[in-house]
C-alpha cells in the first residue's frame, strides 16, 4: 500500500473526495484485520473455547481482509473508476463481517457492530445512497447468517443447545436491522454536511492560494523596494527590488535588525509621539557595492486581520536621479533669477566704470608737481588696474548671463582640441607637461564656444599643478545611452534608466594630477562666483557648464582630494559623419 492519493480518474472534485476517502478506508481495513488478527490471538492465549472448525474459520476470514485489501490497494493504484472500486468495497466488506459474525457465535458474537462500520463509511463515501446501501446488505448478510444457522445450512457456533426460534431470531434481526438504518440516516446527514464543508474549505482554500500567488507576482512585480518588519524591528520580507537596491540578497536579511540593513529608516518608522505612525522621508544610503544612493521612504504601520499592530510596512526607492535633477533645477531657476538681474545692474556699472577710468586717465595725464606725483600717480594707477580689472569681471559674467546664440557646425574635435593645445604650449609652465591621444571624431557644435570651454579647462587644470605634473587630453567617440551626467539629463531629456536607445557620443577627457577637488566642495563648484582661488573670479566652470548644457551634452567631474582631476565632456556626434570605432559605455 501506498499512503500517497493518486491523480482522481476524471479530474472532478467528487472522484477526488472519493479517491482520498477510500484510501483511509483501506488503512482502517488493515488496522481493524490487524486487530481481530491480535484479538484472536489473545483469545487463543487465553484458551478461549472456540471449535476448531470455527477458529480455523475465523483465522480464514482474517487472512481473506488481508487480501481483499491488498487487492483493493493494487485496484487503486492501477486499474479501473475509483468509485466503482469504492463500491466494489461495500459487499466485500459484508462478506467478512458475515464470516467474522458467523465463527465467532452469530448473534452472539462481538462482531456484529462491525456491520454499523460498514453502513458509516457507505455513507462517508457515498453518502445517503451509500448509506442505505451498505445497511441494506448488512441487513441481508447478517439475516442470511442467523436464518442459515438456525436451519442448519452452516454449522451454528452460538453454543446454544437448542435453535432459537424464529419469531426471536426475527426480533434480534430486526432491531439490529432498525439500529443499522438509524445508523446510516445519520451517518448520511454527517456525510453531507461534511461534503458541504469539504467544498467550502476546497473554496476557501483555492481563493486563498489565487490571493497569495497575486499578493508574490504583485510585490514581485513593483518597481519599488518593500520590506516588512516585525514589533522587534525585525526583517520578516524582502521583495527582488529591494534586493536590487541595496545589492543584498533576501536570505541574508531576514531575520535581521532594520537598521543594520538600511541605516536610519528606522528612526523614521515611529513618529516624535512614539505612536508608530509611518511617514515620508527621504535618506542617503550607501549600497552593498559601495555607491551612494538618494532612498526615499515611506513607512506604515502592518496590522493583522483584527486590525492589531504587528509590524510595520517600508516601501522604499532610489531617487538619485530625482535628486540630481532636483538640484539642477534649483540651481537653474536660481541663476536664471540672479543673472537677469545682474546683467542689468553690470551694464549700469559699466558705464560709470568708463567714466572713472577716462577721468582718472585725465587727472594722470594733468600731474604737474613733481613731489605730488609719485604717490597721487601710484594711487591713480592702482585706481585704473582695479578698475580694468572690474570690467573684465562684469565681461565675463554679461558672457555668462548672457550668452550669444549657439551655430551648430560639423566640428573636427581632435582637430579643435590639437589647435587648443598647440596655443596653450606656448603659455604653460615649464613644470607643466602636455600629452594628448586625439582620435579623429566629429561633434555637432559651436567650435568657437566649444574652444573656450577647452581653454578654461586646461587652464583649471594647470593651476591646480603648482608643483608641476601632467596634463593628458583624450578624444574617442563612444556609444552610450543619453547623456546624464553632472549637467542633467541629456538632448532627449530624462528617462527611465536601461529605456533609452544607445547613441553616438563624442567624449573628450582632460586629465591632470593636481591637488584634487574636496568632496564638500564638489557640489558647488558649478555656483557662479564660487572659487577656491583667491584671484578667481568663479565663472570659468559655471560658463563650460552652461555651454556643454546648452549642446545637449553632459559634463561629468571625478576628483578626490589630493589624487587628481578628471573631466568628461560628452558631446552628440555628427549624425552625418562616417561610422567611427565607438567604444560602449554604461550610461
Amino acid at each position: 500500500m501506498t499512503t500517497s492519493t493518486p491523480p482522481a480518474r476524471g479530474g472532478s472534485d467528487r472522484e477526488t473526495r472519493t479517491a482520498r476517502r477510500l484510501v483511509w478506508l483501506l488503512f482502517a481495513r488493515l488496522a481493524l484485520a490487524l486487530v481481530i488478527f491480535g484479538s484472536a490471538l489473545g483469545l487463543d492465549w487465553l484458551g478461549l473455547d472456540l471449535p476448531e472448525e470455527a477458529r480455523h474459520g475465523l483465522y480464514v476470514s482474517i487472512a481473506f481482509a488481508f487480501l481483499a485489501t491488498a487487492i483493493s490497494g493494487a485496484g487503486f493504484l492501477r486499474f479501473g473508476p475509483v468509485r466503482l472500486l469504492a463500491a466494489l468495497q461495500l459487499p466485500v466488506d459484508v462478506a467478512i463481517v458475515s464470516a467474522l459474525v458467523h465463527f465467532t457465535g452469530g448473534s452472539e458474537s462481538v462482531f456484529v457492530f462491525l456491520y454499523a462500520l460498514v453502513t458509516v463509511y457507505g455513507a462517508i463515501l457515498f453518502e445517503r445512497r451509500g448509506a442505505f446501501s451498505g445497511a441494506t446488505l448488512s441487513a441481508v448478510g447478517y439475516g442470511a447468517v442467523l436464518l442459515a444457522a438456525n436451519l442448519g445450512w452452516l454449522v451454528d457456533f452460538s453454543h446454544r443447545p437448542v435453535p432459537t426460534p424464529l419469531a426471536m431470531l426475527g426480533a434480534v434481526w430486526g432491531v439490529q436491522v432498525g439500529a443499522l438504518y438509524l445508523v446510516g440516516a445519520l451517518a448520511s446527514v454527517l456525510a453531507r454536511e461534511l461534503r458541504r464543508t469539504g467544498e467550502a474549505l476546497d473554496q476557501k482554500t483555492s481563493d486563498l492560494h489565487r490571493l497569495q500567488d497575486l499578493y508574490q507576482c504583485t510585490v514581485e512585480s513593483i518597481m519599488s523596494g518593500l520590506l516588512t518588519i516585525d514589533g522587534a524591528g525585525r526583517i520578516t520580507s524582502f521583495n527582488p527590488e529591494a534586493e536590487r537596491i541595496t545589492g543584498i540578497p533576501a536570505a541574508d536579511v531576514m531575520g535581521r535588525d532594520l537598521e543594520h540593513v538600511i541605516p536610519g529608516a528606522g528612526e523614521m518608522m515611529v513618529s516624535p509621539s512614539g505612536r508608530g505612525v509611518g511617514h515620508r522621508a527621504r535618506i542617503s544610503h550607501r549600497n552593498r557595492a559601495g555607491t551612494e544612493l538618494h532612498l526615499g521612504l515611506a513607512g506604515s504601520i502592518l496590522k493583522d486581520a483584527e486590525g492589531h499592530p504587528v509590524g510595520h510596512v517600508l516601501i522604499f526607492q532610489d531617487v538619485t536621479k530625482v535628486v540630481e535633477m532636483e538640484g539642477e533645477l534649483r540651481r537653474s531657476e536660481r541663476l536664471a533669477a540672479v543673472g537677469e538681474l545682474s546683467a542689468k545692474i553690470a551694464h549700469e556699472i559699466r558705464n560709470p566704470l568708463a567714466a572713472i577710468s577716462g577721468s582718472i586717465e585725465i587727472l594722470r595725464a594733468n600731474l604737474t608737481t613733481p613731489g605730488a606725483e609719485s604717490e597721487p600717480g601710484r594711487l591713480m594707477g592702482i585706481a585704473v588696474r582695479e578698475t580694468e580689472r572690474l570690467d573684465a569681471l562684469i565681461g565675463d559674467f554679461l558672457r555668462y548671463a548672457r550668452p550669444r546664440p549657439l551655430v551648430f557646425e560639423p566640428v573636427a574635435v581632435d582637430e579643435l582640441v590639437g589647435e587648443v593645445l598647440d596655443m596653450f604650449e606656448s603659455s604653460r609652465p615649464e613644470k607643466v607637461e602636455l600629452q594628448s591621444d586625439l582620435r579623429p571624431v566629429m561633434a555637432e557644435a559651436d567650435a568657437a564656444q566649444l574652444r573656450q570651454v577647452l581653454w578654461n579647462l586646461c587652464l583649471n587644470g594647470v593651476q591646480a599643478m603648482p608643483e608641476g605634473g601632467c596634463l593628458r587630453v583624450h578624444t574617442r567617440a563612444v556609444r552610450r545611452r543619453a547623456a546624464q551626467g553632472v549637467s542633467g539629463a541629456g538632448r532627449n531629456g530624462p528617462q527611465t534608466e536601461g529605456t533609452q536607445p544607445l547613441e553616438d557620443w563624442v567624449e573628450i577627457v582632460i586629465q591632470d594630477e593636481g591637488i584634487g577637488i574636496a568632496a564638500d566642495v564638489r557640489e558647488q563648484i558649478f555656483e557662479p562666483f564660487f572659487t577656491t582661488r583667491p584671484e578667481g573670479t568663479g565663472l570659468g566652470l559655471p560658463t563650460v557648464h552652461r555651454i556643454v548644457e546648452s549642446h545637449g551634452g553632459a559634463l561629468q567631474i571625478e576628483s578626490a582630494e589630493g589624487q587628481g582631476t578628471t573631466v568628461r565632456i560628452h558631446l552628440p556626434a555628427n549624425p552625418q559623419a562616417g561610422p567611427a570605432e565607438a567604444e560602449s559605455e554604461a550610461s
